[in-house]
């Protein structure tokens, strides 16, 4: 065992890049060896070797392996509720795949949406939905899953598709007061919350409408296809394995209500996941004969199927692959590499901060600030640094907001430039990142790797440049009024 050091020395400059250095060379080696498959096991690798460099740092400055450990469990820790959500969605998408639930939202979706007008079609639904319920993770898990399987019906690109589900979903999250994160950015700032969402406004709604005038552009540029038989054969195949009826959505409205009504998400998800279970079990009784197979009974093949789809999901065979891999998927278990990779990167983000190598690379940081442009630019630049490092979103917001706080109070700047700074590169930027829990989880839900989609989350990618935009030119600056 090994003994537990007194005191520590404060680390070097050097001593907070070597584990940032490495993290982004063995990252990008997973990448170029392994491709899409790098969030299946190589990018976990690559974190956990990380790491071992930051503990060996650790040790040279004095710090002890018990205090790291517990650094380490005390990091993990945050991310239990998420984890549970995230198995509460797995559950979720397979009972309601079971209970015809996404299914009859592809069903419709195919006759309703156009495909040269579907990519802002659907950022603008996600957005209307997300600040309906103020919840991203939600609307993906629902809506976003269903026009991903849409796109595919359509052949459009899924990772379009996944760029304009995600762009809508931060939208309408990042403007609803019902949202997590768009309370947490006040209340670390010091602004009020009302008028946090009307100061975002101003860098929020050019940003997405920017980006639905990029998907109107990619939809009408499409070299789209006769879809015509392909949607007619994908609606037979439903009609004829599934009982398709607008009863069956009714799952989906009683979750988006428990959501707008504020019920904690894994209660919610959670109840969602049991009413598709009861669906499945009243509306689609034929296609659960069919998966349980000859000679199974009723109440065996209810028990066994239903019991399934929440922790293996569903497996369908219609005799159209397209088809067949857009219905088999869910489950508890689906989401056990994108639980891997959140704890794997959690811990590497916790013992740097456990080290105090965050605080020193931020410290340089601050030490180049001289201008309120130079103070925004810093802002966004850690909070994507901390979604980088750390991998959760809130910790990207935390953080920084406490860092910068004083700063900004020195430049006499109103409270609410740094909640919206906080909000527009914090929040947006996380789901960019494949390891952070938000693009994990986006991974786990559409099924989309975030190397493929990143570069279509418009909305994302443009709010943290208009920000650092209006910082040095001064527009829409708010100061202290003395």
């Amino acid at each position: 065992m090994i003994n537990k050091v007194s005191k520590s020395n404060n680390p070097s400059f050097a001593d907070a890049l070597i584990p940032i250095i490495v993290m982004m060379v063995l990252l990008t080696s997973a990448v170029l060896y392994f491709g899409d498959n790098s969030s299946w096991g190589p990018n976990q690798i690559a974190l956990l070797l990380s790491t071992g460099v930051a503990l060996v740092i650790g040790f040279k400055n004095g710090h002890d392996w018990i205090s790291m450990e517990k650094a380490i469990i005390n990091g993990i820790s945050i991310s239990l509720g998420a984890i549970l959500i995230l198995f509460a969605v797995g559950s979720l998408i397979g009972t309601w795949l079971l209970a015809g639930t996404v299914p009859t939202m592809i069903y419709f979706g195919l006759n309703l949406l156009d495909p040269q007008w579907f990519y802002p079609a659907a950022c603008i639904i996600c957005g209307l939905v997300s600040m309906s319920i103020g919840s991203s993770w939600t609307t993906a898990a629902t809506i976003g899953v269903a026009l991903i399987a849409v796109a595919e019906g359509l052949d459009l690109s899924p990772a379009i598709t996944a760029g304009a589900v995600i762009s809508g979903a931060y939208f309408g999250d990042k403007i609803s007061p019902l949202s997590e994160t768009t309370n947490l950015a006040p209340a670390v700032a010091g602004s009020e919350l009302f008028n946090h969402i009307r100061y975002m406004l101003w860098t929020t709604l050019p940003s997405i409408a920017t980006a639905i005038v990029l998907f109107v552009i990619l939809g009408l540029s499409e070299d789209i296809k006769d879809t015509t038989d392909n949607v007619a054969e994908l609606n037979a195949l439903l009609d004829e394995n599934f009982d398709i009826s607008v009863l069956n959505l009714l799952p989906l409205v009683c979750l988006l209500i428990l959501a707008f009504k504020k019920v904690p998400a894994f209660l919610a998800v959670s109840i969602g996941a049991i009413l598709g279970a009861i669906w499945a079990v009243i509306y689609q009784q034929d296609f659960i004969m069919k998966l349980a197979g000859e000679g199974v009974d009723s109440f065996t093949a209810n028990i066994t199927i239903v019991w399934t789809a929440f922790f293996d999901g569903v497996s369908v065979s219609t005799g159209n692959d397209n088809l067949d891999s857009l219905l088999s998927r869910g489950g508890m278990s689906s989401m056990l590499n994108t639980v891997w990779l959140i704890v794997c990167a959690l811990t590497f983000g916790a013992v740097l901060e456990h080290l105090g190598l965050l605080r020193k690379l931020m410290s340089v940081i601050l030490a180049k600030v001289h201008s309120v442009g130079g103070l925004i630019f810093s802002t966004v630049s850690t909070c994507i640094g901390t979604n980088l490092v750390t991998a959760d979103q809130y910790m990207a917001i935390v953080m920084p907001g406490r860092m910068f706080k004083e700063e900004y109070k020195n430049q006499d700047l109103d409270p609410l430039v740094l909640s919206r700074t906080l909000e527009d590169s914090g929040t947006l930027t996380s789901p960019l990142i494949p390891w952070n829990t938000c693009g994990a989880y986006m991974y786990g839900v559409l099924g989309v790797n975030p190397l493929d989609y990143v570069f279509y989350c418009f909305f994302n990618l443009i709010n943290p440049v208009l920000a650092v935009i209006y910082g040095y030119i001064g527009f829409k600056i708010k100061k202290v009024v003395s």
